[in-house]
């Protein structure tokens, strides 16, 4: 190690280099004294939505030529914020399929998804009993002008529809009264329990109205069931054409036909046995005739 006094002396002799090599130490230790800057301080993370979500929402029985409403429901992708807050396009596609789809419209078949819903749509079967699917694609997108980029996110959804021969209860309601009955509805009920209700118009004095109702199920239980219509609220203004102000109406539904494989089996297995067991016994009277 050199004296102090040789090293002033070279001090003395280098300043400006001396000086520069203080400065450097100086800053170094100063950058080490700082504290380290945690990993988060990267780039700022903004903050995303929940992925596209989304739901088809009406009836899964139509009755043949009969019309439904539908819900398209959906939220979230690019399009929604993470605070709920719609900033890009939320829309829905939608198409039919079906074994038959001739006449069948789903309308609006595409729409914008506003405060988590579309509009009600509208779905029109034609008189063909099938299953129907409804294929509904929602799409989120977001696109950032001032970087020019566009993201997109989607989800496909599939609602079957199934499309039945309904069951028809018909009858007539007249007014033999001298005033005139504004419009009420009747309840429709199958065994005891309301399955729908339907409007009647307003009937003049000694007018009547025909009454129809579509019922519809994928089916019934075996067996005797009835469906009935009560007058008895309108006080009896109006009645049926019997002069009745009940209506019923039965029908029988059939069990499915027996089966009969089983005997089928049974009977042929039997008729094998027998066909064996005549063989045999021809057989062994030949030997015993050969013997001879």
């Amino acid at each position: 190690m050199e004296p102090l006094s040789e090293v002033a002396t070279t001090v003395n002799r280098y300043p400006i280099y001396a000086l520069a090599v203080v400065l450097l130490l100086v800053g170094t230790a100063m950058v080490a004294a700082l504290p380290l800057s945690p990993a988060s301080a990267s780039p700022l993370s903004v903050a995303t939505s929940s992925p596209v979500t989304g739901t088809v929402a009406g009836p899964n029985l139509l009755a043949q030529n009969g019309v439904g409403t539908y819900w398209v429901n959906g939220t979230g992708g690019p399009a929604i914020a993470a605070n709920g807050t719609k900033v890009g396009n939320l829309t829905y596609y939608a198409s039919v399929q079906g074994v038959n789809t001739t006449g069948i419209t789903f309308a609006p078949d595409e729409s914008g998804i506003v405060n988590g819903s579309g509009p009600a749509a509208t779905l029109s079967v034609n008189n063909v009993t099938q299953v129907l699917t409804l294929v509904v694609m929602i799409s989120s997108v977001l696109h950032n002008e001032s970087l020019n980029t566009t993201a997109n996110e989607s989800i496909n959804l599939t609602y079957s529809v199934h499309v039945v021969q309904p069951y028809i209860i018909a009858a007539t309601i007249i007014n033999p009264s001298t005033a005139t009955v504004l419009t009420f509805e009747v309840s429709i009920a199958l065994d005891g329990t309301v399955v729908g209700t339907a409007k009647v118009p307003t009937i003049t004095p000694g007018g009547s109205y025909s009454l129809s109702f579509k019922y519809v199920t994928l089916g019934l239980s075996t067996g005797w069931h009835t469906f009935s219509i009560s007058l008895a609220a309108e006080h009896g203004l109006v009645s049926f054409t019997n002069g009745s102000l009940v209506y019923s109406q039965s029908i029988y539904i059939p069990g499915p036909p027996p089966n009969y494989t089983l005997w089928y089996v049974l009977g042929a297995v039997l008729f094998l046995g027998v066909l064996f067991i005549f063989a045999t016994r021809v057989l062994a009277r030949r030997r015993g005739v050969a013997r001879r």
